[in-house]
């Protein structure tokens, strides 16, 4: 009998590790075929922003060449993108008319950047940050423009804003939110970031609303107006101010869509014969957008691909373990706290060193730390866990070796 047909749509990081799990436990049970729209094999997002910064180059940070899905028997189409899912003649239909029958389908679209919504968000030299495209995109506009805008103070941004400066450019970072990573880090670590990116050059400008792009020479961006009528130069401006789930080709399919693709446990959608993975899936509500809970996701996707059915995906308890320009930091749980939880704080300025632990009923819940991250893997471990610290309280913040865990 001929093997059963898997069609991938979505060359990243979350569709092709779904593979590579695939591939360990049955490497003979399908025959696969993956659409890609960029022109590229499989790479790692991540590390675009050491490439825009100049440390890496493109072919360094490519994570699946092509050889390796010949290798796999894996038909590989780049550059072209899937426009349509035929559920009732199970195939998927690309851009340039071909199409791919499938008995299995693995969606993995990923997300898009989140374009404000102001005048001139179309002009010349407005670009997201998402893949290498927009890398090269910025890496020419360094070459040529002195002002770089960088919309959005989350770690997308500041990676842009590092790497812009490292290439020459005067860099503002606008941000509405009142201290800089406000969704990985509390006031205290946001502030003492800031102060350290300050003295690296990067200027900072939180709390304002962008409320206009404004075209200069040639039509192309010249400025960025905000709220109250300042404004800065900007010859180049990055939008980094969030990601939204790509679900359109699902919907148009009439697949369950809800702030992503809907899947239960199993990473299956509506559909049975339609999977789901990365961040284009809403899983009880959540869309992860960090890479362990997605490839938490792939493992349990290929299990039920492989026809094990025993893979469950409960969610995940993230963890961000983040380096900024070469400063370490760390965030897990409910690091912000509240009435009904206590706070351990170690405050060491001087020394960059900075530690929140928050703790409800003798368990940790959440923490933060600036500097030295060395034990951020054991505390989240501890919070994972729901571990009883009640023992090792008053010795907790000093960390694993200190507090005997």
């Amino acid at each position: 009998m001929s093997k059963p047909r898997l069609v991938l749509i979505g060359n990243g990081m979350a569709g092709v590790r779904t593979l590579e799990e695939l591939l360990k436990i049955a490497p003979d049970h399908y025959r696969i075929t993956v659409f890609g729209a960029e022109p590229h094999p499989n790479y790692n997002r991540i590390l675009l922003s050491p490439v825009l910064a100049g440390e890496m180059t493109l072919p360094e940070i490519v994570l699946n060449d092509r050889e390796w899905y010949a290798a796999h028997g894996i038909t590989l189409h780049t550059g072209r993108q899937v426009v349509a899912i035929d559920r009732g003649r199970r195939r998927v239909i690309a851009d340039d008319g071909s199409e791919a029958p499938y008995d299995r389908l693995l969606i993995a679209t990923g997300s898009t950047p989140f374009r404000l919504p102001v005048p001139g968000n179309d002009l010349p030299g407005v670009i997201g940050y998402r893949d290498i495209k927009d890398t090269d995109e910025m890496i020419a506009a360094a070459r040529e423009h002195r002002h770089a805008v960088v919309i959005g103070g989350g770690l997308l941004g500041l990676e842009a804003a590092n790497g812009l400066a490292q290439r020459g450019m005067t860099v503002s970072v606008v941000h509405l939110g009142r201290w800089l990573l406000d969704r990985q880090l509390d006031e205290t670590a946001g502030r003492m970031l800031q102060r350290a990116l300050e003295a690296r050059g990067l200027n900072f400008l939180l709390g304002r609303q962008t409320a206009a792009l404004l075209p200069g020479a040639g039509g192309r961006v010249g400025a960025v107006r905000f709220g109250d009528g300042a404004e800065v130069p900007a010859d180049l401006v990055v939008m980094a101010a969030g990601i939204r789930p790509n679900t359109g080709l699902a919907e148009n399919a009439g697949i369950h869509c809800q702030r992503g693709i809907v899947v239960n446990d199993t990473m299956q959608t509506f559909d049975p014969r339609i999977y789901a993975v990365g961040e284009c899936v809403s899983h009880r509500g959540i869309a992860y957008g960090l890479v362990a809970p997605l490839f938490e996701q792939a493992k349990v996707a290929a299990n039920h691909l492989a026809g094990y059915g025993i893979g469950r995906y409960a969610g995940s308890v993230t963890s961000a373990k983040l380096k900024v320009t070469g400063i370490d930091l760390f965030s897990a749980g409910d690091f912000m706290g509240g009435d009904e939880s206590e706070e351990i704080v170690l405050d060491d300025r001087p020394a960059g060193v900075y530690k929140k632990l928050v703790i409800r009923a003798d368990k940790l819940v959440g923490g933060v730390i600036y500097g030295d991250t060395t034990d951020g893997p054991w505390y989240f471990q501890l919070l994972r866990e729901g571990r009883d610290i009640g023992a090792i309280r008053d010795r907790l913040i000093f960390g694993q070796a200190f507090a005997g865990g």
